[in-house]
């Protein structure tokens, strides 16, 4: 079946991760230790958000985190272009998407 799970890929090992998989009749397989492309798209979200907000702030407080991360998700999530998208932001995306003429064949 294409496009169902098939493999739930961990980082962390643990019983919830287990019984997942046993529910579910899926494999896991662990990151392996010092492999961490096995997970690229998380490490490449964590090396951003590291270096985009993390590293040019010193916080003092918790809620000051909380607050800096909200407005970047909101840029990182809508006003960045993104490269699936063709170098399109998702509003911009959405807009091409809705007035294309594309048709869907049966």
């Amino acid at each position: 079946m294409a496009g169902i799970l098939h493999v739930l890929r961990a980082r962390v090992s643990g019983r919830d991760f287990r019984a997942v998989g046993q529910i579910r009749r899926h494999g896991i397989q662990y990151i392996q230790p010092g492999k961490p492309n096995q997970n690229a798209y998380v490490e490449r979200f964590n090396r951003t958000l590291r270096d985009e907000l993390l590293d040019l702030h010193l916080f003092a407080r918790l809620e000051d985190v909380r607050e800096a991360s909200y407005w970047w998700m909101l840029e990182y999530n809508e006003d960045r272009p993104q490269d699936s998208l063709g170098d399109l932001t998702p509003v911009e995306y959405a807009q091409t998407a809705r007035t294309s003429s594309l048709e869907v064949s049966p």
